[in-house]
């Protein structure tokens, strides 16, 4: 398990942290999916834009560069709709969990394992491993 920090303004994003970087996995997103935990999120990679179709709840969208830093921040994005950015990649969080957080453009993320885990020790550059993708 991972989670997500705002080194920027010393807060925890979310606990619980998926990672989708395979072609079925970022399809397949948050997608059918009834509800998503307050502390839970779910990190696309690579992405630019993301789609809410067959979603059953609203989300934030948090868009990050390649540097974790966050360049957009769409709040409450309804089922059915599309969130563009410039970002390479999109963290999705229950709707409210970006304000909650705190979380603006300019700000700085950083993925952490959390002790205790069992991943791979293969690890990306951002620090989540790839076992993490199953949960998706």
């Amino acid at each position: 398990m991972a989670r997500i920090l705002n080194v920027t303004k010393g807060t925890v994003v979310a606990e619980d942290v998926a990672v989708a970087r395979s072609f079925w996995g970022r399809f397949r997103g948050l997608m059918l999916r009834r509800e998503m935990a307050s502390d839970e999120a779910l990190l696309i990679e690579p992405s630019g834009s993301i789609h809410t179709a067959f979603m059953r709840f609203p989300i934030d969208v948090v868009f990050l560069d390649r540097e974790k830093q966050v360049v957009k921040v769409a709040e409450d994005v309804r089922p059915f709709r599309a969130a563009l950015s410039r970002g390479y990649s999109a963290l999705e969080l229950n709707a409210g969990c970006a304000g909650r957080a705190n979380v603006g453009e300019g700000d700085r993320l950083i993925i952490v394992d959390q002790p205790g885990t069992d991943q791979a020790q293969d690890q990306s550059t951002t620090g989540v491993s790839e076992t993490q993708e199953t949960r998706v």
